[in-house]
């Protein structure tokens, strides 16, 4: 991705200071250099709060009610988090996207920006957004904290190994991987099926040569040979689980209701029947607190879980997104990928869930991005092409439609700033949008931090002042999974209808049968496309989405409805991120993003 201008370089002066108690310390602004500054540089050279003084200052938390990481992060106590049940809840701003493109749009990047903006225009603000996986970290993908002047930090920490969640939803994952084939060796009591085991392995780092593999090899002493494989820690269903949790209680009881195999006779097994969902939950009673941070304007924001954005819900956790709202009169938060995929799944599974109800969302578009989808070469995003952004905005307004029609939610589309975008250009996008229906306003926050997206800011602050109708679902909790399913195809990807081989409309069947019809559906396809077919950009319509593979999450409370190729476990690149991360003469981290 082209980097933007420096913003002195765009300005010529250093933004303003925002909303925080000790203006000194909102953000330090670097000295002139003849390139622009990555993100880690950005990060390193900010001034950070102690995050126990930033607690009690910016959100009256005490000392006592924090368990600090360090300097700068810290846990909010589950205790203390029960303490807030009876205070009024803020307003909830969901950030959304276009479809993703090469190009990127920014959405954590403008979560962020906006949280700042919120302050910087004297409202109380927290963003709530999901932690980064090691695996596109050290991929593909880089950093995943924001970036420019609208970060989370610090940055290195949040990156990397935080406070250790996604290594206890890892060995959480792998204690009830390890008690299955121990059972099967001293004897099956259960009559587990040994090619009927659903239950794989994690690890948080990105491994192609793990996603199939043998294991009980070498002798009886090392139980019965079997197929297996390894999973993302993301695409754990104990992540998802944790994010959907609203209680250490709730957490050991779902952990309980996973199901890791079918014996002999095709009954379900579940966690539960192996006796170690209390030792998992043991291993995530501290993973389950969300975690405090700051961002380089010294605003709170709260970082906690991540579960994968196709195969789960790929939202922040409940137990986050409450704390937020009863500490801030705004809470941004943000679902992944487009609004097709990531707000459907923040609707449809995460707010039927927990009761929560956004306020009003943002959709995230750039001008490149747009273009992408009208058909232009990644290679020539930089230059003037108002016929491919006007046919690329076909992907724009039906993510729209979306969210104003089918969610029900009022809408502003915030246009991520580049220094390669034209005045042309920008005026159609803005007359066109404008023709719909939809305020859409020009945010800088990536170059101006907070200041940049200030517009942005007050135009939530009006959607969401606005009495409008409630949230709405999808499809209704009474509808069968088919049903479910075909609604979504419909409404949000513009199909025609959905389709599945005979065996897995068995299985979808035979999950009615065994009682899961009332769960919700989370549809894992291609990000891209509204269709299953990546390479179909803007807003493909009549064609057919088709289910190859059925997942029940009974833990977490949904079905997974695969369409196409979906990995759970991705590879490396031919030239991964972590070929650039590394420490300089002086012990401090580079290259990160």
């Amino acid at each position: 991705m082209p980097r933007r201008l420096n913003p002195r370089d765009a300005l010529g002066q250093a933004p303003t200071a925002g909303r925080g108690n000790c203006p000194q310390n909102v953000v330090l602004w670097l000295s002139t250099t003849a390139m622009p500054l990555s993100d880690i540089e950005i990060a390193q050279q900010a001034r950070l709060r102690r995050i126990t003084d930033l607690a009690q200052d910016r959100l009256g938390i005490a000392d006592a009610h924090l368990v600090p990481y360090g300097h700068h992060k810290a846990k909010l106590s589950l205790a203390y988090i029960d303490s807030l049940a009876s205070r009024p809840d803020g307003k909830l701003v969901l950030v959304t996207a276009i479809s993703p493109t090469p190009a990127g749009e920014g959405k954590t990047t403008t979560t962020v920006g906006l949280g700042d903006a919120l302050n910087h225009i004297g409202q109380k603000a927290i963003v709530a957004l999901r932690e980064p996986s090691l695996g596109p970290v050290f991929g593909m993908k880089g950093g995943a904290a924001g970036g420019g002047y609208a970060q989370v930090v610090p940055m290195e920490d949040i990156n990397l190994h935080f406070t250790g969640d996604f290594n206890a939803i890892a060995l959480a994952n792998n204690l009830l991987a390890a008690a299955i084939d121990n059972h099967i060796h001293h004897g099956n009591a259960l009559d587990i099926d040994v090619r009927r085991i659903s239950w794989r392995r994690v690890m948080d780092m990105n491994d192609r040569a793990l996603r199939d593999i043998t294991v009980g090899l070498g002798g009886p002493g090392n139980g019965f040979p079997r197929q297996d494989g390894f999973d993302i820690v993301v695409a754990s269903e104990v992540m998802a689980i944790l994010c959907l949790s609203d209680s250490l209680a709730d957490l050991k009881a779902r952990l309980g209701r996973i199901v890791v195999a079918h014996t002999r006779g095709r009954q379900p097994v579940h966690a539960r029947d192996l006796k170690v969902h209390g030792a998992m939950t043991v291993l995530l009673k501290d993973a389950l607190a969300p975690n405090l941070v700051q961002t380089l304007e010294n605003n709170p924001a709260i970082l906690h879980g991540g579960p994968f954005a196709n195969i789960a819900h790929g939202c922040n956790s409940v137990l986050a997104t409450r704390t937020a709202l009863k500490l801030a009169d705004y809470v941004v938060t943000e679902a992944g990928f487009g609004a097709d995929l990531g707000a459907e799944k923040f609707i449809d599974i995460k707010c039927r869930q927990s009761g929560l109800r956004p306020h009003a969302a943002v959709i995230v578009a750039t001008v490149r991005a747009l273009k992408y989808h009208g058909g232009v070469d990644r290679g020539d995003l930089g230059s003037e092409n108002l016929a491919a952004l006007h046919k690329g905005l076909a992907n724009l307004q039906r993510h729209v439609h979306n969210v104003r029609e089918v969610y029900g939610l009022p809408c502003v589309v915030s246009v991520n700033h580049f220094s390669a975008d034209t005045d042309a250009e920008h005026a159609l996008l803005a007359r066109e949008v404008a023709a719909w229906g939809v305020p859409v306003v020009l945010a800088r926050h990536w170059a101006e931090g907070g200041r940049g997206a200030a517009d942005l800011a007050h135009a939530v602050v009006h959607l969401c002042d606005q009495a409008g109708s409630p949230m709405r679902f999808v499809y209704p909790d009474a509808a069968s999974l088919w049903e479910k399913a075909t609604q979504v195809a419909q409404k949000v990807y513009g199909a025609s209808g959905i389709s599945a081989p005979a065996a897995v409309r068995a299985q979808i069947q035979a999950l009615e049968d065994a009682g899961h019809g009332a769960l919700p559906v989370c549809i894992a396809k291609t990000q891209y496309s509204f269709s299953t077919d990546a390479a179909l950009r803007g807003a493909p319509s009549g064609h057919v989405l088709n289910i190859r593979e059925v997942r029940l999450a009974a833990g977490a409370g949904f079905v997974t409805l695969v369409c196409g190729d979906i990995m759970t476990m991705p590879g490396l690149p031919v030239s991964p991120s972590a070929e650039r991360i590394d420490l300089d003469d002086n012990g401090r981290v580079v290259g990160l993003f």
